[in-house]
């Protein structure tokens, strides 16, 4: 190919997820010319509605469903218009002993919350205690979300603005677990607690990693609060969102095409029905950092050393005829499924459902959390549905790392993770799940198994990690020198940056690693 036959630009962005529409957004804003490179014939990578079953009017969002992480800067920023709704429910948990009795937490009637503790568990102090570690957790939220859409701070900064040195040591020096044997009494507390520290992450509450540590506290610090949100119109809104953003900045997208390998000073070479170069001063990856690795070795330049990654969920989809009915009858299902639904998720049971999963095994019973997007956004059922009664349902299954299913059959080691959620979930039901899932047109039920191994084949998610590898703290041990440092973006090459998930400060549906990338980029191009 001559160098006629090259496309050039300031930056190239390999892959369209959420995060790189973000900085081809800000990057076309301030006139850079900018291109976005998707394999998939549509861009938004994981945050996208799709309808998994033919003839049946619901737009699922099929692989991430929430939002807490995105920053109102963002959507300001980019003039976005995208309709988060807050839930009234954060969780309800019922007793795996005693599954006729759970805890409801209301974010609107602390009272109400207060007296399901004492149902439950027969004692008002562990409702004060849940209480006051919220409180407690609370400067973390406001110490560190702001300073996401910022270059890194040091951790000394970070600890200073928290204010609680003793657990600012708790979280980064000392696994979660210690933390909450010391906050709370009852191993259904703890649990409820701990599930933050676990989505799509393998670790027990002791794990001297401190993975634990880390993904607990990104759950905690959304939008300062640490509520999460739900997308009207599902996820597919939010990316369609970004993409007419981007569009609109001037920004070029191209889908259906592959990227077979990326050099050092800029050249991306793609393959579709024929080879094409696009050159940029910059290429920003939003694809996670192993296959940038690959991509890059690929292009001649060596491998990385870094660990592979591995995610640890299995997310069920669904559609219901109607809401099950619970043995717990002092709770609707409506208030149970519009927020957090735990199910065998105590501390104890967490942890053992590692030692299982350690062991070769899938967890027994299988930790579950489930979520009824259309109780809050019914938008995403036609009307017909809506009319009906049905509803989606959402079942995340966790403590089930890819190396479980790694090696066999993807379809029968869905079927055995998909047997092992519903067993859990029909545990706490009053009825089987069965009977409540709909039937397509073609009398196919709608419930579908979404596993480490799908994420691998349709996201290129290597491992199915949702993380596209481990969650980094998101500030620096001392202050860096370089742009792409600073903004936590950085790889060995420096015309290379990160700006999906795999970035510093990248993980869920935040658009932080997108701008962040776009911030040292600017900064680059304009040095």
């Amino acid at each position: 190919m001559t160098a006629s036959d090259t496309r050039r630009y300031d930056v190239v962005i390999v892959g369209g997820g959420h995060n790189a529409l973000v900085a081809a957004a800000y990057l076309a804003r301030a006139g850079r010319r900018v291109v976005v490179i998707e394999r998939s014939d549509a861009v938004g990578g994981a945050a996208v509605s799709e309808r998994p079953w033919a003839g049946v009017d619901a737009r699922l969002s099929r692989y991430s469903y929430l939002v807490s992480l995105l920053p109102q800067k963002i959507i300001d920023d980019l003039e976005l218009r995208i309709d988060l709704r807050r839930r009234r429910y954060s969780s309800y948990t019922p007793d795996p002993h005693d599954p006729t009795r759970g805890i409801l937490v209301d974010t609107q009637d602390a009272a109400a919350t207060a007296a399901s503790f004492v149902r439950t568990l027969g004692e008002t102090g562990e409702a004060e205690r849940f209480a006051a570690f919220g409180e407690r957790l609370a400067p973390l939220g406001r110490a560190v979300f702001p300073t996401m859409t910022g270059p890194l701070p040091t951790a000394d900064e970070v600890r200073e603005s928290v204010g609680d040195d003793e657990l600012w040591t708790a979280l980064t020096e000392r696994p979660l677990g210690d933390l909450l044997r010391s906050a709370l009494d009852s191993d259904l507390a703890r649990g409820i607690a701990l599930t933050d520290g676990l989505i799509g992450t393998f670790a027990s509450s002791d794990d001297p990693s401190l993975a634990q540590n880390r993904c607990f506290l990104y759950h905690v610090i959304g939008g300062e609060t640490g509520h999460w949100d739900v997308p009207v119109g599902g996820m597919g809104a939010v990316a369609a969102e970004l993409e007419r953003a981007a569009r609109d900045a001037g920004a070029e997208i191209v889908t259906g095409t592959d990227v077979i390998s990326i050099s050092p000073d800029g050249d991306v070479h793609t393959m579709t029905d024929r080879s094409e170069v696009y050159h940029g001063t910059l290429v920003l990856s939003g694809v996670g950092r192993a296959v940038l690795d690959d991509l890059l070795t690929a292009g001649g330049s060596p491998a990385s050393a870094a660990e592979a990654p591995e995610g640890a969920q299995v997310k069920v989809n669904m559609l219901l005829s109607r809401l099950p009915r619970l043995r717990d009858s002092s709770v609707t299902p409506e208030a149970a499924f519009s927020g957090t639904f735990h199910v065998n998720e105590t501390m104890t049971q967490l942890d053992a459902a590692y030692v299982a999963a350690s062991g070769g095994l899938i967890p027994e019973p299988l930790p579950v959390e489930i979520y009824c997007h259309s109780l809050t956004d019914p938008s995403i059922l036609g009307d017909d549905l809506r009319a009906s009664g049905a509803q989606t349902l959402t079942m995340f299954g966790l403590q089930v790392p890819h190396r479980l299913i790694d090696d066999t059959d993807p379809v029968a080691a869905g079927a055995r993770l998909l047997a092992a959620a519903q067993q859990s979930l029909d545990s706490v039901l009053a009825e089987p799940l069965r009977d409540c899932i709909f039937r397509a047109p073609d009398g196919r039920l709608c419930i579908e198994a979404r596993t480490t191994s799908d994420l691998e084949r349709s996201l290129n998610m290597v491992g199915g990690d949702i993380f596209h590898g481990g969650l980094s703290w998101p500030w620096l041990a001392a202050p860096a020198t370089t742009p792409a440092a600073r903004w936590g973006v950085s790889t060995p090459h420096s015309r290379v940056l990160l700006c999906g998930s795999s970035a510093q400060r990248g993980g869920a549906v935040s658009g932080i690693g997108g701008q962040n990338a776009a911030m040292a980029a600017l900064e680059i191009l304009e040095g």
